[in-house]
């Protein structure tokens, strides 16, 4: 072999081995789909906060964002192992992990990784169209949330607790926030239901637009009846005044809690540093939307759903009690 010959076959050992040096880095990437929600509401661009994060931070991770229908899709596209990680409700990872209502005969075996924020419900309208009270709702165009939503399934719960059949009582749209927003706007709906974190932009884009002025009716005085059916997961809350353009009052709300979840079949290892990197770069989530300042060790507090094996030893690790 000539000195030529010799280059040509050195380089092309040299290629060889990078190809396989970049397959076998490939073949150890942990890929996290984050199943998150509508563009209009706040799991979207936390979960695309919480993307990035993980992709920067953990070596060998790479994580995207997915939208979705919200809540019930997601718990189904942990159930089907499509998604990894997944932002939820509460009251629909219950439903999910019991197998009933929309997961009637699908239970999901999900886990819980973080507590988030707490989601407060809106019921939104506009003056003018005569909706002040949950009773007013009664023969008006409302929309109930998108269909895979936990808007849909907490807004079926309060039109429940206030008396109402949300089949016989209202002309009912299913509809994501951002769609609602400019139903209303066009004089399709006359109110709508969503449950998110605060500020929602689809909220505050009605608020914002001129010669609008956005009503907020009050579903906390429902919990009780919510409760008593619903295993207590729900509490009260309120949408505090100046939240949004023209909003001149609190706005007492009912309120369910959201949190992180994914598959029991999560490897612990894996569960434990998504859940380190969330708390540790706590500070970068709350750059993409201030409801994750409540993203917090002392946030960890439990519920209905049962902790990931991999979240329990690393908030153990912290002092965190159980």
């Amino acid at each position: 072999m000539n000195r030529r010959e010799f280059m040509i076959a050195t380089a092309a050992s040299g290629f060889a081995g990078s190809a396989l040096l970049g397959e076998a880095a490939l073949a150890q990437q942990t890929s996290i789909a984050i199943a998150t929600g509508g563009t209009g509401g706040v799991y979207y661009p936390l979960g695309g906060g919480m993307a990035n994060v993980l992709s920067k931070t953990l070596p060998g991770f790479v994580a995207t964002a997915r939208v979705t229908g919200g809540s019930v899709d997601n718990l189904k596209l942990i159930g089907s192992k499509q998604s990894e990680i997944a932002l939820s409700q509460v009251d629909a990872a219950f439903d999910a992990l019991k197998g009933i209502d929309k997961f009637k005969g699908s239970a999901v075996p999900v886990r819980m990784l973080l507590e988030l924020y707490p989601n407060r419900m809106h019921v939104v309208s506009i003056e003018g169209r005569g909706v002040n009270t949950m009773a007013d709702l009664k023969g008006k165009r409302v929309s109930t949330g998108s269909p895979g939503s936990a808007t849909e399934v907490m807004a079926f719960r309060c039109i429940e607790a206030a008396g109402l059949d949300r089949d016989k009582d209202v002309r009912r749209e299913r509809l994501g926030v951002a769609e609602s927003t400019n139903a209303i706007k066009d004089g399709k709906i006359d109110a709508y239901f969503w449950v998110g974190g605060l500020p929602t932009a689809a909220v505050t884009d009605l608020a914002a637009t001129p010669n609008v002025k956005i009503r907020l009716v009050d579903t906390a005085n429902l919990v009780a009846k919510m409760n008593a059916k619903y295993n207590n997961l729900y509490t009260t809350g309120v949408i505090p005044a100046k939240t949004y353009p023209g909003q001149d009052r609190d706005n007492p709300v009912s309120v369910i809690q959201n949190i992180l979840v994914t598959h029991e079949s999560m490897p612990e290892g894996t569960a434990y540093n998504i859940v380190k990197t969330f708390i540790e770069k706590q500070a970068d989530l709350v750059a993409v939307h201030r409801e994750a300042t409540s993203i917090t060790l002392a946030n960890q507090k439990g519920g209905p759903i049962p902790w990931h094996p991999g979240a329990v030893k690393y908030l153990k690790e912290k002092g965190v009690k159980l």
